[in-house]
């Protein structure tokens, strides 16, 4: 008899008596009598003394499941108290309530995955139920190969398929939001945004079950852009916004749309900053897909039902040149036959009011394009003498489209002279945006070498000048467009900020030249020869920043303008306040070259010390481009200089 050491797992167990049985002529095994049966053994281990492990398979499954069990266990136990602490915080049910079939991932679930359907390249066996027009011997080339082959995903558009139950799948109806946040939400965009997107004509829905009877896409869309409108519920916005998202995602690809899907591609475009770009260009290529370019043809050849068809790509050619100009990208739409034939469009017996606004939009941008083209947006291209020719032309042109389309935007009852004075506004920012182009490549030491800026560059920064201090004195004067300002889309809050920055940029870098006596109003005697009063732009952009600080307490804390506040006064901290003593000091209008001098030197001073903006923040960028890099250029490096800024995003 031997003593046995048995190890399970590694461990020493317990210690045996073994007797050593020959089982053949050569090997001998030691066995030993466990409740598994017998258990046998090298005799070679014995006899030299090494401690065994016996082969127990059995007793090595039992362990290893039990040890499974017991992690398994232990990880579901974790899993639901981090689940129900989720539901706790968001205000719902504990998952007890919740059965097999009531968690199972939704298609529009915010935190489902998008699920990839299987390339279909499946035929029609007849022909595709939507009308063509393509009747004559020069269809669309992909048409032709629809006709060859009969391949469903080859047809040039998909209407999208009737969903009799679409509301009860929505997102409101899984609860993600409640029907009572959601009719909240609703109201509180027809009452702020609604009217002031050319009078309603972008939405033909009157109540909530309306949009979600035809688009849950555009019923997300519509209790985003509400949210984003109140303060203090960043948790429904999340939601609301994560709901957008999440359809916006899972639907790009699909064949299956509407108009409303395209209003709310659009109207996302329109207010959400993070994604208008994105949803503006997505928005245009449905469109197209669905052949809206072509509804003014069908319209001019009498189908009446094409009047809201054009009305929609109208509204597509505004945002899609909204995100165009703020990021100096080349625009998609071009100059079609529509946007050559607005006058014939009003005169249709379907035509409002809200149509005139609109078209006075595309007006105006179509000018703007063409200067854009004309120019482009290389910050490192300097307008030569030779372009100020057609400077003076487009000038013109915005000169008259004012003279043309403000009469003709009536006043309204909800939103007062906002139409009226909205053309205004656009007509300053127009006439500040050409004209910056003649500082455009104009670097430093052009502006401290005294070298005479020639006439027809000096006159056109002189009205660059003079129309962004009209954009922010316009803001601050009329109470209609003060009372708009937050519900209105995105890009009219980009203008502010832009014309602030521009003006802080000319105080910074070119007022040190300036040379403003008393009696001499509005006039500079600089070399450079431009009008320019650096304590009173100062304190006019200080004004437009109370503004809208003021502004954004109405609004929920990831609006765009709280990012523009904290950028604009981020700026200001350069100036301190020895610019309000100056003004002070020489009267509203002007201020003496020697007060100024010493406090511009300390300015450009602090702009090349170490950790200020000079280096990590390009601000020279912010002026004289066609197409001014709003986020990059502005709340991008603001952003990373000033860390109150996170606390926004």
């Amino acid at each position: 008899m031997t003593n046995l050491t048995k190890h399970v797992n590694g461990q020493r167990r317990l210690n045996v008596q073994a007797e050593l049985k020959p089982v053949s002529k050569y090997k001998y095994f030691a066995y030993w009598t466990t409740q598994n049966g017998p258990l046998q053994v090298p005799s070679a281990c014995l006899r030299s003394g090494v401690e065994c492990i016996p082969h127990d398979l059995g007793q090595k499954f039992q362990d290893e499941d039990a040890s499974w069990k017991a992690q398994m266990k232990t990880e579901i136990s974790q899993m639901q108290a981090a689940i129900n602490q989720l539901l706790r915080h968001n205000q719902m049910p504990d998952l007890s309530a919740y059965s097999t079939a009531s968690v199972e991932p939704s298609p529009i679930d915010p935190s489902s995955a998008v699920v990839v359907p299987p390339m279909d390249m499946t035929r029609d066996n007849s022909q595709e139920p939507q009308p063509r027009d393509d009747t004559g011997l020069v269809p669309a080339p992909m048409s032709s190969l629809y006709d060859l082959t009969r391949i469903k995903n080859l047809r040039s558009y998909v209407l999208s398929k009737p969903h009799a139950s679409m509301i009860d799948d929505d997102f409101i109806s899984q609860g993600i939001i409640s029907v009572d946040d959601a009719q909240h939400l609703f109201a509180h965009y027809m009452q702020k945004s609604n009217q002031l997107l050319w009078g309603g004509i972008l939405l033909p829905h009157r109540d909530l079950n309306s949009v979600r009877s035809s688009s849950t896409m555009l019923a997300a869309a519509i209790l985003t852009v509400a949210a984003l409108h109140m303060p203090e519920r960043d948790d429904l916005l999340q939601k609301c916004y994560s709901s957008f998202v999440s359809l916006v995602s899972n639907t790009c690809l699909s064949r299956h749309h509407n108009l409303d899907d395209i209003r709310a591609l659009c109207l996302g475009a329109f207010y959400l900053s993070n994604v208008s770009w994105k949803l503006s260009g997505q928005a245009v290529r449905l469109a197209t897909e669905m052949n809206l370019h072509q509804s003014f043809h069908k319209l001019s050849r009498g189908q009446r039902d094409q009047h809201e068809c054009v009305r929609l790509w109208y509204a597509l050619y505004v945002c899609e040149h909204h995100f165009s100009i703020a990021y100096g990208r080349p625009p998609i739409i071009g100059e079609d036959l529509a946007v050559r034939n607005l006058e014939k469009f009003l005169q249709q017996p379907a035509a409002v009011p809200g149509d005139i606004r609109i078209c006075a939009q595309v007006a105006l941008f179509k000018i703007l394009t063409q200067a854009y083209h004309e120019f482009g947006s290389d910050q490192k291209q300097k307008l030569g003498e030779h372009d100020f020719e057609r400077l003076r032309f487009f000038n013109l042109a915005i000169e008259q489209w004012r003279l043309t389309w403000q009469p003709r935007s009536a006043d309204s009852g909800d939103i007062g002279s906002y139409p009226s004075k909205g053309v205004v506004l656009f007509y300053h920012f127009a006439r500040f945006q050409l004209n910056s182009l003649a500082l455009r490549a104009i670097d430093e030491s052009d502006a401290t070498s005294f070298e005479p800026l020639s006439y027809d560059r000096r006159e056109a920064a002189n009205i660059a000048i003079a129309a962004a201090t009209s954009t922010l004195s316009l803001i601050l004067e009329e109470d209609d467009l003060r009372r708009a300002l937050p519900g209105v889309p995105i890009f009219t809050h980009a203008m502010v900020a832009f014309c602030s920055t521009f003006l802080l940029k000319m105080a910074m870098k070119w007022s040190s030249n300036a040379v403003l006596t008393p009696g001499n109003r509005n006039t500079d005697t600089s070399s450079l020869g431009l009008t320019f009063n650096s304590s009173q732009v100062i304190l006019l952009i200080r004004q437009s920043a109370d503004m809208l600080a003021h502004i954004s307490g109405q609004l929920n804390e990831k609006h765009l303008t709280r990012h523009i506040v904290s950028g604009i006064r981020y700026l200001l901290k350069n100036f301190g306040t020895e610019s309000e003593i100056l003004s002070n000091e020489a009267g509203p209008y002007f201020y003496h070259h020697t007060a100024a001098q010493p406090f511009l030197a300390d300015l450009n001073n602090s702009m090349n010390a170490p950790g200020t903006l000079n280096g990590n923040y390009n601000f020279y960028d912010l002026v004289g481009s066609y197409g001014f890099g709003f986020d990059e250029s502005y709340l991008g490096q603001v952003a990373a200089q000033d860390p109150e800024l996170w606390s926004y995003q």
